[in-house]
């Protein structure tokens, strides 16, 4: 889980809208993908309850997360005016999301479950706090009391700390070269977070300031300060793991050790006592640290000569060279005779000492059995130490496989049971094992929801597998047992929670498995019947035959039925795929001929004015088609407002006449002040480019008079009867609501009953006019007047235009 969140939300950081956004916009994102619903995929929420979320005020939200949210194209957002024409109520939809919704293997493809844990493990970081009606409190997050600057900075970069974690807090820190003056920690948040590492300091110190994060440091032997690491507390608490902080503090105390050794950390030597004299200390009384710290040093002791191969510790009593050799290999080539006895004449056997000093010959004698023979019987120094190289003397130090059970808490609980069977397995066997065991761990945590939970019922299955067995003493191949039958879940319906007629989820007898059982009943039991009433008479071992044999034929039955289905089955889901393939083929083809069209056109010249390459119409040509539909527009709203219904067709056409001469005056008139404000001579090296200027001068002009005429055309039917008399209406109602009962002519009442009447006046004045303007359609006006200026398409009138001349600089600019 915490990997697939840590993708959805590296998935949506990167997005191309949010790169160099402020954080308080990143974080935004992240809050309003953990809120939203599986269902709609659409979030609801009040712009103040954004503000809180990520610790800024409603004003600083909508005023600038908001915008910046809707401008970056990763949020669409619907909004709601509020008071002072604010953004007060949100309805968002996350585009990454709503495209990756149904993609397999997605990141951002998330499931119930996952935005579920994903929302509460915002709330447990940030989430601002609730107090209900009811007077039930919900606690703020983490960071849920800090707001202002960089509270966003500070929450975004807990939240992907937290997903950094492992289990016992410890954030894997970046690898490579790093500002040694600030620290790898540092380097690490800068990475996450995407910004610099100063700036990553300071919020690394703000964190750690509030005992949010806690960056220990290894003490060496001389006291001063080693590597540090980063610390999540509130994550190795919430797994149980609160002395996770202390292990790195406290296994750095400097040792004094009697001797140093290479192969392994170094351990407390033992002090010297009256009685005895101590070459080295043993390994279980001195122990070993937990951890290698290479900042700590070893005490080299001079009890011997650097020549002497390297061995494990022991513990001596006389002080002879053959003492002290560790707990394998025979005594030195220049030993003396009885050299491996006591000092007080004992056999050497009464002291913990090597097999093959026992057994093993002086120099000269020939030996009756190896002392590698005796090697394999012997103990380890340490059981259940770990992969610990061990020192054979004569031999490379090997890789011993781990004794006792993984440390994992869940995997020790689950795998108890067949203790036994993991010590016989190699280290090899035991990783595959514990890959798997991991594997169906996770399987069940998602079925039961408890990781604790989860590890019992593995734990169970394991020992009813044992006990169908015979025990672990009945298993001659625990690999194969653990890996084969063991681990695996045995589903006995069609029910996949069912293991063994148990249910995965609630750990109760599976009903599926009582129905079949109860189905299989059934069939016996009619079965039977029709035995005893066709067959009467029948001793009981005949008709138990009888029996058995009619319920092998309807097994036979219901197996060939079964494969039947199955063959079925399969003989659609191939139609299905070549369905799909059809479908992609087709697809693929309708792209290719699409593509091909494209390119088609595209290399096609333009209808108006022959341009090559223009794809039919060239920018410019397109630009004044608008501009004359934009004008037909505007003749017909100044129609619609200053004619009469029953105007003639003569009247429309002169009134057309007289609407084009205006517009044209309008179009010189700003392109002459854009002649003004240009070089001429750049237009006249480029007449395509001066054409396009042009067309767009009078598109600009043409779109800014046909609103015009739009808005004093519903204003003037706005001003009608019919308007007046529905506003009237609409007023009378909204005052007379029963929630405004009690006080009719109070503000509030007023306030509404003129926002309703405003909305149906402009209602009726939309209507109007375009009941008036499909009049004006109907009329059919096709009659233009000759031998009047405009009375042409802009196509043709354009030119003529910016060919007239305008005096002073511009005097001599044609424009083809």
């Amino acid at each position: 889980m915490r990997a697939r969140l840590g993708g959805a939300v590296r998935a949506l950081l990167s997005a191309d809208g949010l790169q160099g956004a402020p954080d308080s916009v990143r974080l935004a994102v992240l809050v309003l993908a953990s809120r939203t619903p599986w269902e709609t995929g659409e979030v609801e929420i009040y712009t103040r309850e954004l503000g809180r979320w990520i610790g800024l005020s409603k004003s600083h939200t909508a005023n600038a997360v908001v915008p910046a949210l809707r401008n970056s194209g990763v949020v669409a957002a619907e909004t709601a005016e509020g008071e002072f024409t604010q953004d007060d109520g949100l309805l968002c939809e996350v585009e990454p999301m709503k495209a990756a919704r149904g993609v397999v293997g997605h990141p951002l493809n998330l499931a119930k479950k996952e935005l579920a844990t994903f929302l509460a493990l915002m709330e447990a970081v940030m989430a601002p706090g609730w107090a209900r009606r009811d007077r039930s409190v919900t606690p703020a997050g983490l960071l849920g009391e800090r707001t202002g600057r960089g509270a966003a900075t500070e929450r975004l970069a807990l939240l992907l700390l937290v997903l950094e974690a492992r289990e016992n807090g410890w954030v894997r820190l970046r690898g490579g070269r790093v500002d040694t003056q600030r620290g790898r920690p540092v380097a690490t948040l800068a990475r996450l977070l995407g910004c610099t590492v100063w700036v990553a300091e300071g919020v690394l110190e703000r964190l750690e300031a509030m005992e949010l994060v806690v960056r220990p440091r290894v003490k060496t032997g001389s006291k001063l300060n080693h590597r540090a690491r980063l610390v999540v507390p509130a994550v190795a608490a919430a797994h149980g793991r609160r002395a996770a902080l202390r292990v790195v503090e406290e296994r750095a105390e400097a040792p004094d050790p009697g001797f140093s050794d290479p192969g392994a950390t170094v351990g407390p030597s033992e002090p010297l006592g009256a009685e005895e004299e101590v070459q080295v200390s043993s390994p279980e009384e001195g122990g070993f640290p937990e951890f290698s710290d290479p900042g700590v040093t070893g005490t080299l002791h001079t009890d011997h000569t650097h020549l002497v191969p390297p061995v494990g510790s022991l513990q001596v009593s006389g002080g002879f060279s053959g003492e002290g050799r560790g707990a394998e290999g025979p005594l030195p080539e220049d030993a003396c005779e009885r050299e491996d006895q006591a000092a007080d004449g004992e056999d050497a056997a009464a002291v913990p000492g090597p097999r093959s000093a026992e057994v093993g010959p002086l120099r000269g004698e020939q030996p009756k059995k190896s002392p590698a023979d005796d090697r394999e019987e012997q103990p380890a120094a340490r059981p259940g130490a770990g992969a610990r190289p061990q020192a054979v003397r004569g031999e490379k130090a090997q890789q011993q496989r781990r004794v006792d059970l993984p440390e994992e808490s869940g995997l020790r609980v689950a795998l108890g049971p067949v203790s036994w069977l993991w010590q016989g397995l190699s280290k090899f066997q035991q990783a595959r094992v514990q890959q798997a065991a991991e594997a169906e761990l996770g399987r069940l945590e998602g079925w039961t929801g408890q990781q604790e939970l989860a590890a019992r019922r593995l734990a169970s299955r394991l020992a009813a597998r044992l006990d169908e067995t015979g025990g672990e003493a009945l298993v001659d191949r625990p690999y194969g047992w653990l890996i084969g039958r063991g681990l695996v879940q045995r589903q006995a319906c069609a029910d996949r929670r069912c293991d063994d007629g148990t249910r995965l989820d609630t750990g109760a007898a599976c009903e599926s498995c009582a129905n079949v059982l109860h189905i299989r009943r059934a069939h016996r039991a009619r079965i039977a019947a029709e035995v005893d009433q066709e067959l009467p008479g029948l001793d009981d071992a005949a008709r138990r035959q009888a029996v058995e044999e009619r319920l092998r034929a309807l097994t036979a039955v219901d197996a060939e039925r079964f494969v039947r289905r199955r063959e079925e089955a399969r003989v659609r889901e191939a139609e299905r795929e070549a369905a799909r393939a059809a479908a992609r083929e087709r697809a693929e083809l309708e792209r290719q001929a699409a593509a091909v069209a494209a390119t088609v056109r595209q290399a096609l010249a333009c209808e108006d004015c022959g341009q090559t390459g223009a794809g039919g119409l060239c920018e410019a040509c397109g630009c004044r088609r608008e501009t004359e539909t934009l004008t037909a527009r505007a003749v017909q709203l100044v129609a619609a407002r200053t004619l009469d219904p029953a105007a003639s067709a003569a009247d429309v056409a002169a009134l057309n006449v007289r609407v084009r001469t205006a517009i044209d005056r309008k179009v010189a008139a700003e392109w002459a002040q854009f002649l003004e404000i240009t070089d001429p001579a750049e237009l006249e090296d480029d007449q395509e480019r001066a054409g396009l200027a042009a067309a767009l001068t009078a598109h600009s002009t043409v779109q800014q008079i046909t609103d015009q005429a739009a808005a004093s055309a519903l204003a003037a039917f706005g001003r009608t009867d019919e308007a007046d008399t529905e506003a009237d209406r609409a007023y009378r109602t909204e005052q007379g609501r029963r929630w405004f009962q009690h006080n009719p002519t109070g503000e509030a009442a007023v306030a509404a009953a003129t926002k309703a009447s405003a909305t149906a006046r402009n209602r009726v004045a939309q209507h109007l006019l375009a009941v008036r303007l499909e009049q004006l359609r109907e009329q059919a006006t096709t009659v233009r007047p000759t031998g009047q200026t405009g009375a042409g398409s802009w196509t043709d009138r354009l030119p003529e235009l910016a060919a007239r001349t305008l005096g002073g600089a511009t005097a001599g600019v044609v424009i083809a």
